[in-house]
């Protein structure tokens, strides 16, 4: 990993022009890793995220019992022996840090081992919300129990099986609950159907489990986004490519949308499957203009470099909401993001996170129970402080403000790591000046 400095100062350096490839997908690397391990029979995946969120279900998995190895050589391929759907391990501890995916995704795989597991993380996962899947998987008939009344880590799954049978899940708070439901019912004792009770949040990210599942040879049954079915199948070992990170590629388009100039993302492009890619759809709206291949795409920031501002639903791509929000600092006119409550049970609160930030820069802030309205300032300060809250996303977003405007430093920019460990070198080679302050 990077050294990072307690404090980044960005240093803008005018208009960007520059080719950019971000990391694979955070989402579809922690998808294929968990399919992978376990398939029947052993399995490559290459274009892998290489960052902590990665390396905590890698280590989780091999402590498991799963044989998970990232090559020395080249740690973005991964070489995956596959259990068969039967975990060795016969329990044990599972510390997952911060990462919500391998604690939703997990908190489900576990249960198909014979054991008792318990599954914990940092001060703030013990803050996020986990009932809804503990109670889901009882409905099954699993032995699972949460503190804090079953609502939060740490987790224990006292272990025999996965039973098969009918279940439903809260679809309101976050779709990884209904995502770990799903990539571990193919190895169940039986047929699992799941109902998802309200309106199920970030539907693409549902969208992507089935494509992943879907190439490891598991086909779901379902009914919109408000019931599924999947019948006991084995996933196969198998080759798989990971795409680049969609939600990544947003920093390199809102960096050239905010400083001006173009930018040319190389593995993210019409094909991809991530519906975080929908925030070039977002930027085109607010005047940049965008060119998209198959495999790439290209932001060109409008002339004069000021952006239209409008109302944009991101439920669908919730972590865009952040980029967005600094974006939304060079608008015309108010900006107004919505649908992104389950923004609240993140990494932080980040919608409350990025109120208090923004308004930093001089901006009218009017935050709502799952939206923000962003005035932006006639001018922002000469010089801003941005905290991070330990939040990765926090970082990279703020941090592109400092393409535009000069003065802005970010308080502890270490943890980008998380998702993103190379993140400030790459704004660097985008064109924008990253010094330690």
């Amino acid at each position: 990993m990077p050294a990072y400095p307690e404090r980044t100062l960005l240093v803008p350096r005018g208009p960007l022009d520059a080719n950019a490839r971000v990391p694979g997908s955070k989402s579809i690397t922690n998808r294929a890793l968990l399919a992978a391990a376990l398939a029947d029979g052993t399995s490559t995946l290459t274009g892998a995220l290489v960052a902590e969120d990665a390396d905590v279900m890698i280590r989780a998995l091999g402590a498991l019992g799963a044989d998970v190895r990232p090559r020395d050589d080249d740690p973005t391929t991964v070489d995956v022996a596959g259990v068969a759907g039967r975990w060795p391990s016969a329990g044990g501890h599972l510390d997952l840090a911060l990462s919500g995916t391998s604690l939703r995704f997990l908190t489900a795989a576990v249960a198909l081992g014979h054991g008792r597991f318990v599954l914990d993380g940092v001060a703030r996962m013990r803050e996020r919300p986990i009932g809804d899947l503990v109670a889901a998987l009882r409905r099954l008939g699993v032995a699972a129990s949460a503190a804090g009344d079953d609502r939060f880590p740490p987790v224990t799954v006292a272990a025999t099986g996965l039973p098969g049978g009918t279940t439903r899940v809260a679809g309101e708070r976050s779709s990884q609950f209904l995502s770990g439901l799903l990539l571990a019912a193919p190895y169940a004792d039986g047929p699992i159907e799941v109902a998802v009770d309200g309106t199920l949040q970030s539907r693409p990210f549902v969208d992507l489990t089935l494509h992943v599942m879907r190439a490891f040879g598991v086909e779901v049954e379902r009914e919109g986004y408000r019931r599924f079915r999947v019948v006991p199948a084995p996933y196969r070992g198998r080759a798989f490519a990971v795409e680049g990170d969609a939600m990544a590629a947003g920093y390199a388009w809102g960096a050239a949308a905010l400083a001006g100039g173009r930018v040319r993302v190389a593995n993210v492009g019409r094909d991809a499957v991530q519906g975080d890619k929908g925030l070039l759809d977002v930027l085109e709206r607010m005047g940049c203009t965008v060119r998209w291949s198959a495999e790439a795409s290209e932001l060109v920031a409008p002339a004069g470099g000021r952006l239209r501002g409008g109302t944009f639903d991101l439920n669908d791509l919730p972590d865009q909401a952040q980029t967005l929000a600094v974006v939304a600092l060079a608008a015309g006119e108010p900006v107004r993001i919505v649908n992104v409550g389950n923004l609240r049970i993140k990494e932080t609160d980040r919608l409350h996170a990025l109120a208090v930030e923004l308004r930093k820069f001089g901006a009218s802030v009017d935050e709502g129970v799952d939206e923000l309205t962003i005035v932006p300032p006639t001018a922002p300060p000469p010089s801003v402080e941005v905290e991070t809250y330990g939040d990765h996303r926090m970082a990279m977003a703020f941090a592109l403000a400092g393409a535009r405007w000069p003065g802005v430093r970010v308080r502890g920019p270490a943890c980008v790591a998380k998702t993103y460990p190379a993140f400030f070198d790459d704004l660097a080679a985008w064109g924008v000046g990253v010094e330690a302050a």
